[in-house]
């Protein structure tokens, strides 16, 4: 009867005591060791738009304004890191990417010290290229996925700014370029059906076509794109489908 007791007692106290994080109500946990922590396959870079790294980083470690990035780069090239790799920190907000949302959880955000009407400085790329080498070596981030906060997220966000070297990070592999100039698209090329293939949301098209721009012919226009843009973008489409990783 004591035993009885003793043992309904026991289970009162579990149904109320709290469940561990990440365990399934009423589920018997049976640990298993084949497992590994988050393996980021994207990489998000953004510019700060503040004028000193001091504030940059009073706002990225600021527990009420609830945004942060993996790795904040100062002009100087000082490389500061904000959260672990293997968490998801608060960077890229409403996002989307290849018919993928929550860029946030498949991503290591970098901000850029940097207002967004200044060149980017020669220190911090060289900083820049020499974190991005380790990433992938890391994590095997397939070229195509190292893109700006505009790019998945270009009905809010603008950067980098026009003024960011992708050609130069392209040739080092963070990135797909094409020299010009590629040759013509085939006709009846449809360009918002190639702007959503390449990965871009075109539910906001202007912005969709800002947001490339930007990336790939260093301007902010909005306007439909022109012959020559078409041809840039099949190209890039060309080169996406050649640089994907093979699936095993």
């Amino acid at each position: 009867m004591l035993r009885g007791c003793a043992l309904l007692l026991l289970s009162l106290l579990c149904a109320c005591a709290p469940l561990p994080p990440g365990r399934g109500q009423g589920a018997l946990w049976q640990p298993s060791p084949n497992f590994d922590q988050r393996r980021p396959n994207f990489v998000i870079l953004h510019q700060t738009t503040n004028d000193n790294v001091a504030k940059a980083l009073a706002t990225l470690t600021d527990p009420q304004r609830k945004v942060s990035a993996h790795y904040l780069i100062g002009r100087d090239g000082a490389l500061m890191q904000l959260v672990d790799e293997s968490a998801r920190a608060w960077h890229a907000g409403d996002s989307w990417w290849g018919g993928m949302s929550d860029l946030n959880s498949a991503s290591i955000g970098i901000e850029l010290d940097n207002t967004g009407d200044e060149p980017f400085a020669e220190a911090q790329v060289a900083a820049l290229l020499v974190l991005l080498d380790e990433l992938r070596a890391r994590y095997r981030i397939p070229a195509a996925n190292y893109l700006a906060h505009g790019d998945v997220a270009p009905t809010r966000k603008v950067d980098p700014s026009r003024l960011f070297p992708w050609q130069r990070l392209a040739q080092q592999g963070f990135g797909l370029w094409c020299e010009s100039p590629p040759p013509a698209a085939p006709p009846g090329f449809d360009t918002m059906l190639g702007l959503q293939a390449l990965g871009y949301d075109v539910r906001g098209a202007a912005a969709a076509r800002a947001a490339f721009r930007r990336h790939f012919r260093g301007s902010d226009d909005d306007a439909e794109l022109a012959p020559a843009e078409q041809a840039l973008l099949h190209c890039l489409l060309q080169q996406k489908l050649l640089r994907e990783p093979r699936r095993e």
